[in-house]
């Protein structure tokens, strides 16, 4: 009797295996050797790859949210805060936007649970002009964002002190002879000169500041604020003596 050849017994056995597998065994197999098979509908050949992509994009809402101040400006502040834009700022243009977002934040518009959401709306959009529309309250908001908190009375004196710094000595002592010239006074001419020179000292330091947060230098900004925020002491001081001094000012000018 002649003997099977191996060979073909185990070809015919493998092209009957599905025969010989029990239907839930060969269930299980098939999906063990296809996991990657996909589910969905493949009504276009792309649809795999447009359910992988899309999940990972923002939603309009969450790519439209303001993360600061400057995003509720894109008009008068389109290059958003520095160091991509410029710490100085446009007051009018900045108004003007203000104003639009103003109108249509208006809570009277609006009733119900969109009143308070526009109240709310409205709130912010006044804290965020105000802040960026006064330069040294503005200086210390872009700290904030770095994680640099500062008090708006904060002074160098405070801030050397809590820090263990030197006090600036030059500058200590140039702020002490503005003020004793202040107090000397005696004409609202002499005043006017002295606030003159004092906003030239403040545009100073606004420029100082700009190239600083652009070079993304926070330490050096940070003594820079304190430094301006003197000089603006200085011209509360002047303003202060006019309003004082009203009765006077007439004997000598």
């Amino acid at each position: 009797m002649s003997r099977a050849n191996p060979r073909a017994t185990s070809l015919f056995y493998l092209a009957f295996q599905k025969y010989l597998t029990p239907p839930t065994l060969r269930h299980a197999h098939t999906k063990a050797r296809q996991p990657w098979r996909h589910t969905a509908p493949q009504r276009y050949p792309n649809d795999r790859m447009k359910y992988a992509t899309t999940r990972a994009v923002p939603t309009q809402k969450e790519s439209l949210r303001p993360q600061s101040h400057y995003d509720l400006f894109p008009s008068s502040l389109p290059s958003g805060a520095p160091p991509t834009g410029s710490f100085h700022i446009d007051p009018i243009a900045l108004r003007k936007e203000f104003l639009q977002l103003q109108a249509k934040a208006h809570p009277d518009r609006h009733q119900g649970i969109d009143k308070a959401k526009a109240e709310a709306a409205s709130a912010r959009i006044n804290d965020a002009y105000r802040t960026l529309l006064n330069p040294l309250a503005r200086a210390r908001y872009l700290l904030s964002l770095s994680g640099v908190e500062m008090s708006e009375d904060e002074s160098i004196a405070g801030s050397a002190s809590d820090s263990g710094e030197e006090m600036d000595a030059e500058l200590l002592m140039e702020v002490m002879e503005v003020r004793e010239e202040i107090e000397a006074a005696g004409s609202r001419s002499e005043v006017e000169d002295m606030k003159a020179a004092n906003n030239e000292r403040k545009k100073a330091s606004e420029k100082i500041l700009d190239e600083l947060f652009h070079a993304g230098d926070i330490e050096a900004a940070r003594k820079e604020t304190v430094k301006l925020g003197y000089w603006v002491n200085v011209g509360t001081a002047l303003d202060n003596w006019e309003k004082a001094g009203d009765g006077r000012v007439s004997e000598h000018d």
